[in-house]
């Protein structure tokens, strides 16, 4: 009958070693075996737990029974090798106790500092009781073998050489599997922390303000008869401000800058005013871009609406009289009146009369929306 113990190994170590020793702890107990070993030898998928390790300090002395309860309990023994742990008069007490049970080939010697059989003892990481009970050659695991270009690897497998001594089975069994594991964790946080840079520059760049434009469109018939915008306003509303710029072509493009790049998509309201009311006065609304066009188009009664009064030398109103403006005619009323609405395309800023019926002493008129009065036109019967 296999002999049962409490613990599967207790860890030695030095008190400066404190965290490799957490270290190992944990590693020992969380490791998972192929779960091809464990149905074959009758193990769990984490067959070394519990592990003993004393994380406090224990004063120099005597070895006191829990302390050498805990060693018979235990199935192995680990020593954390360094320059530290070879100087401590009580790890050497542990590895002698435990040998003396009967137990040295369950002594194992993992290397976290120094160099193996050195003869410095300010390098050395084996302790000396080792010689003086004239164990077998040992090596142990060693975290700083250099096998791979990785130091993370050559750790991992000091780990697996450890493991595999414990556990007594082949080194290769397990360690091609977890070197692959190993690998791939690295790379899924190589990818993961990519991830994480690529986030934060996305922020970043999400919270860096960004500069709007805004090209106006002229979305009407242009007429080279009338004249370019000159003096004109733009002006973007935003949730909580509001900006103008100035514009004096149809080719100005309007920039706004410093707008905050996480309002993308919002809904604003862009507006379009001529100062000259050449054309209309536009209003949208929108979701904002880095590039916007307004459509404007021209107030087609600024240059189209003509109005004028026929009046004879006398200053009496000429009844049904025809005139003709920019190729529309009309026929003046009982107040000698006229009404012309001129397309677009023909549109100028000022306009011949022509008539059949009269001949026109003024032979001109200028449209004037601004004014309700019409134009007064002279002529003689």
């Amino acid at each position: 009958m296999a002999e049962q113990y409490k613990y599967f190994a207790f860890i030695s170590f030095n008190s400066k070693d404190i965290k490799w020793g957490m270290r190992l702890q944990n590693r020992l107990e969380s490791f998972k075996m192929p779960s091809v070993i464990c149905s074959e030898r009758g193990w769990e998928r984490k067959p070394m737990r519990p592990t003993f390790f004393a994380p406090t300090d224990i004063q120099p002395g005597p070895l006191d029974e829990e302390i050498e309860s805990r060693l018979r309990d235990s199935q192995h023994l680990v020593v954390i090798c360094s320059p530290n742990s070879a100087k401590s008069n009580w790890v050497g007490r542990e590895i002698r106790y435990f040998y003396e049970l009967g137990r040295a080939d369950r002594i194992h010697f993992f290397i976290v500092d120094g160099i193996p059989h050195s003869g410095d003892e300010e390098t050395e990481c084996f302790h000396p009781v080792v010689k003086e009970l004239d164990m077998p050659e040992i090596l142990g695991a060693n975290i700083h073998e250099r096998t791979y270009r990785w130091s993370y690897l050559n750790r991992e497998r000091a780990y697996i050489q450890l493991i595999s001594k414990l556990l007594n089975v082949e080194f290769d069994s397990i360690w091609h599997r977890h070197r692959r594991q190993t690998i791939m964790q690295i790379l899924l946080l190589v990818l993961l922390i990519l991830g994480v840079c690529a986030a934060v520059a996305g922020a970043l760049l999400w919270q860096r303000p960004m500069d709007v434009s805004v090209r106006l469109d002229e979305v009407t018939a242009h007429n080279e008869s009338l004249p370019e915008l000159s003096d004109g306003e733009v002006v973007l509303y935003l949730p909580n401000d509001t900006l103008r710029k100035a514009v004096s072509s149809l080719d100005d493009v309007v920039i706004f800058p410093n707008i905050p790049r996480n309002m993308l998509g919002e809904q604003v309201t862009l507006r379009f005013r001529d100062n000259n009311a050449d054309y209309r006065e536009e209003q949208c609304d929108v979701r904002l871009a880095e590039q916007m066009t307004l459509p404007i188009e021209r107030d087609t009664l600024c240059y189209g609406s003509v109005k004028c009064k026929l009046l004879d030398t006398q200053d009496k109103p000429i009844v049904g009289c025809r005139l003709s403006v920019a190729g529309v005619e009309a026929v003046t009323n009982q107040d000698g009146e006229a009404q012309f609405n001129i397309p677009l395309e023909r549109q100028a800023e000022r306009y011949t009369i022509h008539s059949e019926d009269v001949r026109l002493v003024t032979e001109s008129v200028t449209p004037n929306p601004a004014s309700s009065s019409a134009a007064i036109i002279r002529a003689e019967k």
